[in-house]
């Protein structure tokens, strides 16, 4: 019989979802939800959680009961406070789990024009606030074809015409407003890429709180590729589809400093089941040691980026 360390138990417990929400109200107090009325922020977090508890739930990401990947995002979310903060931030975070939540239903399914379409346009709602999130589209299309299984001209017509609803709507508005222009600048950024200095003006604890969340999912990785023997097909297949987004996100991360906001978002999202698989499926005094550390270290870092936000 396996032995129950305390990542098991706590990556077991039922309560441990609850404890995390209660956990990441009290985080959002100190920071100045009340003060600084950060209602939609807050919100649009606890839709976030949900969709990432459907996420786990639809998908079975975890095979054993465990609310990991929705705590882990939680947790993650409220560690980096510079981004609760900022609602464009959590707009894009929302409609890139929604992305996922809709995507990862068309497995190995060619009529699923439908999904696919409300897929894509998830992630155009996104790319109205972040428009370099198209740079992804390609490497979408390719993790489609291979790990969703579900290409065909339909369905990449159809994600094509997801991506444009949003911009339908934003034309006809900015033509009313007789502001076309901005259209035409808002792609215009499609080609700005930033020097490697801006990183010197980054605070150190944002970097460090970066560092921590890429290392985190490369230990999920490493883990995973170790252990997926133990999964099903689908959910190493989708986990894979995690990882090349995850490697995609870092190359970004490093190329356009100046959007480390918005990537470091995506990155917390396709971490998360990585991260709460390895909580909850390994059992040994060295993961055991991890797991403690990551939770100090974690405290740590909410701690000072709330500090500093404060």
């Amino acid at each position: 019989m396996r032995r129950k360390r305390f990542q098991n138990r706590v990556a077991e417990s039922r309560i441990s979802l609850p404890a995390t929400g209660v956990y990441a109200f009290i985080v959002c107090l100190l920071g100045g939800l009340l003060g600084e009325h950060m209602w939609i922020q807050f919100a649009l977090l606890v839709v976030s959680a949900f969709l990432m508890m459907e996420l786990n739930n639809s998908n079975a990401l975890i095979r054993i009961y465990s609310r990991m990947v929705s705590c882990s995002f939680i947790v993650l979310a409220v560690m980096a406070y510079f981004l609760f903060v900022d609602i464009k931030c959590g707009i894009v975070q929302t409609c890139f789990i929604a992305f996922y939540l809709f995507l990862f239903t068309t497995y190995q399914s060619r009529a699923s024009v439908g999904r696919v379409f409300y897929a894509f346009a998830m992630l155009g709602i996104a790319s109205i606030y972040y428009v370099q999130i198209l740079f992804f589209i390609p490497v979408i299309w390719v993790l489609m074809a291979t790990n969703i299984m579900n290409g065909c001209a339909r369905v990449y017509v159809a994600s094509l015409l997801g991506l444009l609803l949003p911009y339908w709507f934003a034309t006809g508005y900015y033509a009313f407003t007789d502001q076309i222009s901005l259209i035409g600048d808002h792609f215009t950024a499609l080609l700005d890429f930033d020097s490697q200095s801006v990183w010197l003006d980054i605070p150190l604890v944002q970097i460090v709180t970066i560092v921590f969340i890429a290392l985190l999912a490369v230990v999920g990785m490493i883990n995973f590729r170790l252990n997926n023997y133990r999964d099903k097909i689908r959910t190493r297949m989708l986990f894979d589809f995690f990882s090349v987004m995850i490697i995609f996100t870092m190359i970004f991360m490093i190329l356009q400093p100046t959007n480390m906001h918005f990537l470091l978002a995506m990155l917390i999202v396709s971490a998360s089941p990585l991260i709460g698989h390895f909580i909850s499926l390994t059992n040994s005094l060295i993961t055991n040691l991890i797991f403690s550390f990551m939770l100090v270290a974690t405290l740590a870092l909410t701690v000072c980026n709330v500090w500093i936000q404060f």
